[in-house]
């Protein structure tokens, strides 16, 4: 996908964790996440709005690749093969993080937030969002072209906007 502009602040990212709350407990359905290059920020926003708790179970920051491997179960050979930014490792966290806490949805992020660690294949600012639920799996790519904060604050966007996606599907079924 291509970069949709500037990135969100704080306060846009707490409106679009607002409506995914609403729709989140209207359905009766729970959230985890699990993150790396966001470092938490996808949790942070959920928590700041009140009554969280009633949705979101839990998340796990899993910035070193090791920890993806023991808290989240990404088997460190998708790690190796694919490395950790890449779809098929967004997929395994969200996988993981849904079966270790419990929930009915789990979101995952991993990227090069940079502004280093890119490569030529790999280049700062690649993010790849997942979505694990009841009605199945969705990955994206995305290229981000702003700053270290400037990426996050995008993946935050993306990973909340992707679960609004997710969640209407279920109403929709």
């Amino acid at each position: 996908m291509i970069d949709p502009g500037p990135a969100p602040d704080l306060d846009t990212l707490v409106r679009l964790a607002t409506t995914v709350q609403g729709r989140f407990r209207a359905r009766g359905l729970t959230l985890a996440t699990a993150e790396s290059c966001t470092g938490g920020l996808v949790a942070h926003v959920i928590t700041e709005v009140p009554g969280a708790s009633g949705h979101f179970r839990g998340g796990v920051v899993a910035y070193a690749d090791d920890v993806k491997g023991s808290a989240l179960h990404v088997p460190a050979a998708l790690v190796h093969s694919h490395g950790a930014v890449s779809a098929q490792v967004a997929r395994a966290m969200a996988e993981g993080v849904r079966a270790a806490i419990g929930s009915d949805f789990a979101v995952a992020v991993t990227g090069v937030a940079g502004p280093d660690g890119g490569t030529p294949s790999k280049p700062v600012g690649l993010t790849y969002v997942a979505v694990a639920g009841p009605t199945g799996m969705e990955v994206r790519r995305q290229v981000w072209s702003g700053d270290r904060r400037a990426n996050k604050l995008a993946s935050a966007r993306a990973a909340l906007e992707l679960l609004l996606e997710a969640v209407q599907r279920v109403g929709d079924a």
